[in-house]
């Protein structure tokens, strides 16, 4: 049948004449709208405020949270999402000493127009946030308030399909270096830390913020415990000044991924008198520090137009050597994922943003790894994000394990003496078969 496309055959819909050509370039040019928004690079931000009301313990580590009486700035989730030629990545932060993936998967699961396996979900691991674990006692029971992790499961989710609504065609800024001044050290042993910050910056391209951060990410391992879980404070630690130094100076919405903090990256609170400086102060000093070294670090880093984006994901399983682990992996009411052989299994992603290579560790990994990995991710732009996808404690290679009166509580708390050798083969066989 042939379609005569002229002016004099036109149609009526609703009383407006509208000739059939008309319709079909309209639709031409639709398709081609759509098509073109879903193959430019796009960035959106959104948060959600989680801190308790009443107050909650907070936890530092295994046992019982400690009461807390005051708050110093609220917790908080905070997601961005990217997407590039019909894929979506999702990069949440929330305020928690640990995020399993027995919360993350429930968050995943409502969220419909991002795939499970591109939501990647990390922890900053203050310790002034109630227990995300379900920590059991000696009598295997425990008291992680229930109804407030699931009030903050549905609060992630509607802060990453919010940050989804809020897609716009971005730029994007990367850049990786050593952040100077007194902000974190090793305290088994004082240089033994990475002092690289990776910073990724998305920066709108059009509306009335044209040229200015949608957000920043900050990439950096540290232990924020300034005021550690025995002070009676809840609070995002450290990581609060930061989101507020970041945001108060570009705009846009800041989140803080960890890095291979294990054994033991902590905050730099040593004062010349050999005492530590565990206040509110020193978390607004090392937050306001580590703030101004990411946007010095990103502030001359090229503008990256129309970027590519990529995600990749491996399932991992690791044994469960640890008789501690096994009870907590048993006894929490989180009923997290652990097989009838004594293994988990859980979720590795690399992640491609233009230039920054990320690879995500499910626990706490100790430096040496850190560096190991990022050396031979073979980019001057590595980025590890930490506590991401699931929280199974420290990660040590079968060499550190048990090796060190030191390492004695690392070891301890670990799944045991293969996570480490594990982890790196499984995330670096990832690297290699995406290049």
């Amino acid at each position: 049948m042939r379609i005569d496309f002229t002016p004099k055959r036109r149609y009526n819909y609703f009383g407006v004449q509208v000739c059939m050509k008309t319709i079909v370039a309209t639709i031409i040019f639709s398709l081609l709208l759509l098509g073109n928004l879903q193959a430019q690079f796009r960035a959106g931000a959104a948060l959600r405020i989680i801190t308790p009301d009443p107050l909650l313990p907070v936890s530092g580590g295994i046992g019982i949270p400690k009461p807390s009486r005051e708050k110093k700035g609220d917790l908080f989730v905070r997601a961005i999402v990217f997407e590039k030629n019909n894929t979506k990545v999702a990069i949440v932060s929330v305020d928690n000493l640990g995020w399993p993936a027995a919360l993350g998967d429930q968050t995943r699961a409502l969220v419909k127009n991002i795939p499970a396996q591109n939501i990647l979900i990390g922890a900053t691991h203050t310790h002034g946030a109630p227990d995300a674990y379900g920590f059991p006692d000696e009598t295997g029971k425990s008291n992680a308030d229930l109804a407030y992790l699931k009030k903050c499961v549905a609060l992630m989710a509607e802060a990453i399909q919010e940050a989804d609504k809020n897609l716009q065609p971005a730029s994007l800024k990367v850049a990786v270096g050593e952040a100077k001044g007194k902000i974190a050290y090793n305290y088994y042993a004082p240089e033994l830390y990475d002092p690289r910050c990776g910073v990724i910056q998305a920066i709108a391209e059009t509306g009335p913020r044209k040229g200015q951060p949608i957000a920043t990410l900050v990439n950096y391992a540290v232990h924020p415990e300034v005021l550690g879980s025995g002070r009676g404070i809840l609070s995002p630690d450290l990581c609060g000044p930061l989101y507020a130094r970041i945001e108060s100076r570009v705009g846009g919405m800041a989140l803080f991924m960890n890095g291979a903090q294990g054994g033991m990256v902590t905050a730099d609170v040593r004062s010349g008198n050999g005492q530590e400086a565990n206040t509110w102060e020193e978390c607004e000093r090392i937050g306001n520090l580590l703030a101004d070294e990411a946007l010095r670090l990103v502030g001359s880093a090229p503008v990256e137009n129309d970027p590519d984006l990529a995600c990749s994901a491996s399932v991992v399983t690791f044994p469960i050597d640890s008789e501690i682990m096994r009870y907590i992996l048993k006894n929490s009411p989180l009923k997290m994922k652990a097989s009838a052989d004594n293994t988990v299994s859980t979720v590795v992603n690399y992640l491609k943003i233009g230039s920054a290579r990320a690879l995500t560790i499910p626990g706490e990994a100790l430096p040496n790894i850190g560096f190991y990995v990022k050396r031979k991710m073979n980019t001057p732009k590595a980025f590890l994000f930490g506590l991401t996808n699931d929280a199974f404690g420290y990660m040590l290679t079968s060499v550190d394990f048990n090796s060190f009166k030191r390492y004695d509580y690392v070891t301890r708390t670990s799944l045991g003496e293969k996570t480490g050798d594990i982890y790196v083969a499984e995330a670096l066989k990832l690297v290699e078969s995406h290049p």
